[in-house]
């Protein structure tokens, strides 16, 4: 039996931490979708398509990831790919009242499927798609935040701004 797990984001853009997460759940699941939540309540710097793009960049020495994009219920993408788990990084203890909500919310929805938490590394505990864009917009170094495809991509769209 082969284990699924789906790991959601909206990933505006995908950082080290959110590569973390993927990696070590990669060595959990047999495999892994990483997907792209389409939030119609925030505005995104980077299109899905874009944001898609960069994640498949990123994780292509990942060989048992997968990546997409989903509208709607968490619990019903999870269900159409036969995931059994969903996969949620924390960064603080901040992190886990909100997931808590979530998972509980999930477990009403859709009982089989288990909600997995994985502690960041602490190297990225700071660290979101926020801050990185912050930084990335005022010309600072975020080489150790973001993959290289993601830096370039962020330069590419404050250059194009001013």
């Amino acid at each position: 039996m082969t284990s699924i797990a789906v790991c959601p984001g909206s990933f505006d853009p995908i950082t080290f931490g959110h590569l973390d997460i993927i990696t070590r759940g990669a060595k959990v699941f047999d495999q892994i979708y990483v997907v792209v939540l389409n939030n119609s309540s925030k505005k995104p710097l980077f299109s899905v398509e874009e944001r898609i793009q960069l994640i498949r960049e990123s994780t292509k020495d990942i060989p048992n990831v997968v990546v997409d994009s989903f509208q709607g219920l968490l619990v019903d993408y999870a269900k159409s790919v036969k995931a059994s788990a969903i996969i949620r990084g924390l960064r603080a203890v901040s992190d886990f009242e909100y997931e808590m909500q979530i998972t509980s919310m999930n477990r009403v929805l859709e009982e089989d499927i288990e909600t997995f938490f994985i502690m960041t590394n602490n190297q990225y505990s700071f660290l979101s798609s926020s801050i990185v864009k912050e930084v990335a917009k005022y010309g600072g170094n975020i080489s150790e935040l973001v993959p290289h495809p993601v830096k370039n991509a962020l330069k590419e769209k404050y250059t194009s701004k001013e």
